[in-house]
């Protein structure tokens, strides 16, 4: 059943105590029914923008590669619905004034029709690609896959025929959070297959990268330079962000979206 517009404001209302839910998924029996409730089957892909990938190729070979926005582009492509939000919940809630509160996440698949017609539209597929256009330029990180917690709020029948493409920043709920929820809802969220990244010696320790960049607290400094630890998701926020481009986003195997495609497609289908 579609969410009213009253149960959504309540929503937002409760949206800054989010980091509270999530230390209560550390505990043994409340986390298990968290867990249950709003994570499970959860399976979320962060993907690195496009512009802060190092192929380590040479220039005539890239053509050999697919990057990480037609990961979208495969499933917009495959799914007969498409919808847009009319806002971000997240940063609307949070009243966030780093990032547009009116880019908000596109759903795909036949579940979006249970969606509120007050929240948002149905779009083409090239207005859904014009929205993820606007939202890589404005600088927010890109996460697909299926969230439980989506299909919640949203009322939706099915579920399982939810595709979630989140547009992302640090006001958003699971940036907020992934740091903080237990380990095994936690790993839910993951880094694409083959994605590396690390700090090479150009890295004088200025600490730029961990000044709020990393989603998950993945960055810090040891002496006086940037270590990465086992955390990191492969966002590419700290690439971007260095002023001494120390921060390498590396591909190491070349089947990393086919690798993707494959899982995306097995937990969801949005044809």
């Amino acid at each position: 059943m579609a969410r009213p517009l009253w149960f959504v404001k309540l929503l937002k209302k409760a949206f800054p105590n989010v980091k509270l839910i999530a230390k209560l998924t550390n505990l043994p029996i409340l986390g298990t029914l968290i867990d249950h409730l709003l994570f499970k089957g959860d399976d979320i892909i962060y993907l690195p923008q496009d512009k802060v990938i190092n192929i380590n190729k040479p220039l005539e070979e890239y053509d050999e590669y697919v990057l990480p926005s037609q990961v979208l582009e495969y499933f917009i492509n495959k799914s007969k619905n498409h919808w847009v939000m009319n806002f971000c919940i997240c940063r609307s809630s949070m009243g966030c004034k780093d990032f547009p509160q009116e880019l908000g996440c596109l759903f795909l698949g036949d579940a979006v029709l249970d969606i509120n017609p007050q929240l948002g539209r149905l779009v083409s597929k090239e207005e859904a690609l014009e929205h993820l256009n606007k939202c890589r330029d404005a600088g927010l990180v890109q996460m697909i896959g299926r969230n439980r917690l989506d299909a919640q709020w949203l009322g939706v029948r099915e579920g399982e025929k939810l595709l979630s493409i989140c547009n992302c920043d640090p006001c958003c709920c699971l940036w907020r959070v992934s740091s903080i929820l237990a380990p095994k809802i936690g790993a839910k969220i993951k880094k694409m297959p083959g994605v590396t990244v690390q700090v090479s010696d150009k890295c004088i320790g200025c600490g730029s990268c961990t000044e709020g960049i990393c989603f998950v607290n993945a960055i810090s400094l040891i002496n006086d330079k940037a270590i990465i630890n086992g955390n990191c998701r492969g966002c590419g926020r700290c690439v971007d962000i260095c002023p001494q481009k120390a921060i390498e986003l590396t591909i190491q195997d070349k089947r990393y979206i086919q690798k993707s495609l494959k899982e995306l497609d097995r937990i969801i289908n949005v044809a």
